[in-house]
């Protein structure tokens, strides 16, 4: 997988938003747009997080930034349901996905990966939820990133406190893909 820039040029934002490049040294110019300028030079550069950002505060379709595919993220010891569950959402075609047994390998993925969203088993023993939902918050790659807690059957009080907690949502076991695909593009229409 080819990692995608870190950081970019006036003219990769310009295609990206789908505007003029005269129009991204503007707004960089008036400072909505922040980036840095390289030493010696008058070349702009803009952080693809800053690009983000931006790009949500005015509105801007994220779309041109990654294809068109959602980044999914699955966290749970379940090795077989991941599989099952990684087949089905990438032979739909629009969804890239990553899994992780671990907590450890769960950051390290989420890191690489930028998932735009995260579904985390509670049941997992080498996880503390509240901390991985700071964790990412804290992450300033990672904070646009949904994350929904997957468990067994909650009361209203429960899911509420997991909301407290950070999560974005929950799902109960079982579920069915529809469900789960209704979660992903219920939290995905609110990024974009």
């Amino acid at each position: 997988m080819e990692k995608k820039k870190d950081v970019l040029t006036t003219g990769q934002v310009a295609k990206i938003c789908n505007v003029a490049p005269r129009t991204v040294s503007k707004w960089f110019d008036s400072g909505q747009l922040r980036g840095y300028r390289i030493p010696g030079s008058k070349d702009r550069r803009i952080p693809l997080s800053q690009l983000v950002r931006f790009m949500r505060a005015h509105g801007i379709p994220l779309n041109g930034l990654d294809g068109g595919t959602t980044r999914v993220m699955l966290v749970d010891h379940d090795e077989e349901r991941m599989g099952v569950i990684k087949d089905a959402l990438e032979k739909d075609g629009r969804y890239e996905v990553r899994t992780a047994e671990c907590g450890f390998d769960a950051g390290l993925i989420a890191e690489q990966f930028n998932p735009h969203i995260i579904f985390l088993d509670l049941m997992m023993e080498d996880i503390n939820p509240q901390r991985i939902c700071q964790v990412i918050r804290q992450n300033a790659e990672l904070q646009s990133s949904r994350i929904v807690a997957i468990t067994s059957a909650l009361t209203e009080g429960e899911g509420q406190a997991l909301l407290q907690q950070g999560f974005d949502g929950y799902l109960c076991k079982p579920f069915d893909m529809k469900q789960l695909i209704e979660c992903i593009d219920e939290n995905i229409s609110i990024i974009h």
